[in-house]
């Protein structure tokens, strides 16, 4: 096939190119991490971010109706014909003016980028609309990946959708029910192994290797090509300008991977002026990220202290260290794309910050008490803006844009433990009331009773002490975004 993209090497000592009519996870040379690659001089790349605008006008048309492909010149590696989409990327940026008031941020300046409206509840079908189109443009019939949810309720969603066999591998008592169901409910072969995250990615790229499985996590470069879109769709309900701060969780660090590629190459093809800063969030309990930065970990264009990464993670070894937080999502010891991670930080003058599971739970609580339902390892994000509001690393007059990267009912058992004590897999052994978030908004037993239900609803009329004290946003404080 011939194409303007190409595979390359990010090793700036190797530098290898490689056709993407192969499937590889990595450099044949030098065993890297690949990129997708375009000569852009040869591509037809619009002269305006504008311009995509007018593909909303052509919604019946599947390719213009996906929140992905309509940005499709922008990663132009497969023929529209090749292109597997279910309608993904139906995402919109949205204000919390009364989260962002509650929290100290000036009135319109927090957006929340929520991604749970994806098909499969998650960002994961950004990516994996990319990753389908490449398995179906080298032939691939069997997909398979390592998961800790998310990716393989979306690989199982466009492996049924598209006649490909899905195959997922999860480590044992490390997913929440919420996504197992999606996995089985689809259809996909289901694996629990011994072990977490890193283990299960291990075997799984064993096992491909031996079998011949493409395999679809996000060290597959065309997986975060498509996860760029996320970033595309946050500039357009901007009118594509830039905002100050993008935050967004940090798991296997491929979300990050893609914003920074995105906004670099919009930059060079002179698409942007500025290139917004980036915050990752890691659990204090999966903190790789946040642990090598702060040692002095950088991209150093390209030449990464591997010697640094690699007493880390011996160090964790040694000391019987594994990953464990609530954000089941991001609970990953050995980011895969950890250089990736770095070079973004690097080009969008990133800071990283890690927070508790107690900030994480109480984040949540505080995102749903203002409208939105999200997974735990989303609510990091705000967990994470107001440490570094108290840092002042964040400006209260900055316009900050917040990933939510899945829906509140990927995990439903930790909000339900959350608010009620209740351990949703034992019932039958509440948690003590100390355990309960600051925020529970507990069931209230009454009797079958007229009166007693009267006096448990109360005649008050009040809405509840956390429903921002009472602030309702004027006319004059909703944001106005022109186009």
């Amino acid at each position: 096939m011939k194409t303007v993209a190409f595979q390359k090497c990010i090793n700036p000592d190797c530098g290898a190119t490689f056709d993407v009519g192969q499937t590889l996870t990595g450099c044949k040379l030098c065993g890297d991490l690949l990129d997708i690659e375009y000569d852009w001089c040869s591509a037809a790349i619009p002269k305006s971010m504008k311009e995509f605008q007018t593909r909303w006008q052509n919604r019946r048309f599947p390719l213009d109706f996906s929140g992905v492909w309509r940005f499709r010149d922008l990663f132009p590696f497969a023929a529209d014909a090749m292109i597997c989409t279910i309608g993904e990327g139906q995402t919109f940026l949205q204000n919390a003016v009364c989260l962002g008031n509650h929290i100290g941020m000036w009135p319109g300046q927090l957006w929340l980028q929520y991604e749970g409206m994806n098909p499969s509840g998650s960002f994961k079908d950004n990516g994996m609309t990319a990753a389908f189109t490449h398995a179906r443009l080298v032939g691939a019939r069997r997909v398979a990946c390592a998961s800790t949810g998310n990716t393989s309720a979306s690989l199982a969603l466009y492996a049924a959708s598209n006649g490909f066999q899905g195959i997922v591998f999860i480590g044992s008592g490390k997913i929440a029910f919420g996504k197992l169901a999606q996995a089985l409910d689809y259809g996909a072969r289901t694996l629990q192994i011994e072990g977490d995250f890193d283990t299960c990615l291990m075997r799984v790229r064993e096992v491909a290797t031996h079998l011949g499985l493409y395999l679809m996590n996000s060290v597959n470069p065309f997986r975060l090509e498509g996860q760029k879109s996320i970033m595309y769709r946050v500039l357009e309900s901007l009118s594509w300008q830039p905002p100050d701060w993008i935050i967004v969780p940090g798991g296997n660090l491929g979300n990050c991977s893609a914003f920074g590629k995105a906004f670099g190459e919009l930059k060079a093809l002179g698409l942007i002026k500025k290139i917004p800063r980036l915050a990752v969030i890691n659990a204090s309990g999966a903190s790789t990220l946040h642990q090598l930065f702060t040692a002095g970990l950088r991209w150093n264009h390209g030449h990464v202290d591997e010697a640094q990464i690699k007493a880390h993670y011996a160090s964790l070894e040694s000391q019987g260290i594994h990953p464990h937080t609530v954000a089941s999502a991001i609970e990953i010891g050995r980011p895969v794309n950890l250089k990736k991670a770095l070079r973004a930080l690097d080009l969008m003058n990133g800071v990283t910050c890690d927070v508790s599971d107690e900030e994480i739970l109480e984040a949540k609580a505080l995102i749903g008490r203002f409208g939105l339902g999200c997974e735990p390892a989303s609510a990091a994000t705000i967990a994470g803006l107001k440490r570094l509001l108290e840092r002042q690393i964040i400006s209260r007059s900055d316009r900050v844009a917040c990933v939510l990267t899945g829906h509140g009912l990927k995990d439903p058992d930790a909000t339900v433990y959350y608010h009620t004590g209740i351990n949703t897999k034992n019932a039958r052994q509440p948690a003590p009331e100390a355990t309960w978030g600051s925020r529970a908004n507990k069931p209230i037993r009454v009797d079958d009773d007229l009166s007693a239900i009267l006096a448990a609803i109360g005649a008050s009329g009040d809405i509840g002490a956390d429903a921002g004290a009472g602030y309702v946003p004027t006319a004059l404080e909703l944001p106005f975004v022109e186009y």
